[in-house]
């Protein structure tokens, strides 16, 4: 597993570093084993930077990513927080990834649609727009940032787990059911909403 630590307005020691490699490389070999990359990053957070934020991305697999965020007083306690999070997301998904590692690792090209992603500037409150305000009417949206994206053929449950591993709060994906588009999402209440448009069925 390749592993990237790192610091921002911080200095990351060699000691931290150790710590971090020993306690993710456990938590691979112990929970899947079949990591290809993690990056872990420490910023300094807070009003005069009283607290450290740890930041853990981890890849399982093709596209199945495991974020955990945590803060602490102090990098270790961040990072084993952190860490503990990734522990229970994969020892709850472990039986399911390694029983679906191959066919996940060998998607054909023909099941994956090209999208792009775009991060939209945020517009403010009509209240707080005054009338006299250069912000364009009617117009589109600011695009801030822009990267390339897979929209993936998978079960509904699979596309659960990808939105839960990943800390997503909506996930498109094309349904291996009927090759439909789909969306599944975090419903305010904490459960799974799920959307499966009729014409996309009806074309199965």
């Amino acid at each position: 597993m390749q592993l990237t630590v790192q610091g921002k307005q911080m200095d990351v020691g060699d000691a931290l570093r150790t710590h971090v490699t020993e306690k993710l490389e456990d938590l691979n070999s112990k929970y899947f084993n079949h990591a290809t990359f993690a990056t872990v990053t420490f910023a300094k957070e807070g009003h005069g930077h009283g607290q450290i934020r740890a930041h853990i991305q981890i890849r399982v697999g093709k596209d199945i990513m495991v974020l955990s965020d945590s803060q602490a007083g102090d990098p270790y306690g961040a990072f084993d927080t952190a860490a503990e999070k990734v522990g229970k997301q994969l020892r709850r998904y472990k039986k399911r990834l390694r029983d679906h590692h191959d066919r996940m690792e060998q998607t054909p090209e023909a099941e994956i649609i090209k999208a792009r992603d775009y991060t939209l500037a945020a517009t403010p409150e009509q209240d707080d727009v005054k009338e006299d305000s250069d912000i364009p009417h009617g117009e589109d949206p600011v695009i801030v940032a822009e990267i390339t994206t897979d929209i993936q053929t998978m079960s509904v449950s699979d596309a659960v787990m990808r939105m839960d591993l990943s800390g997503q709060t909506a996930l498109l994906f094309r349904n291996a059911k009927h090759n439909g588009l789909n969306m599944i999402y975090r419903r305010p209440d904490g459960n799974i909403g799920w959307i499966d448009p009729e014409d996309e069925a009806k074309t199965a």
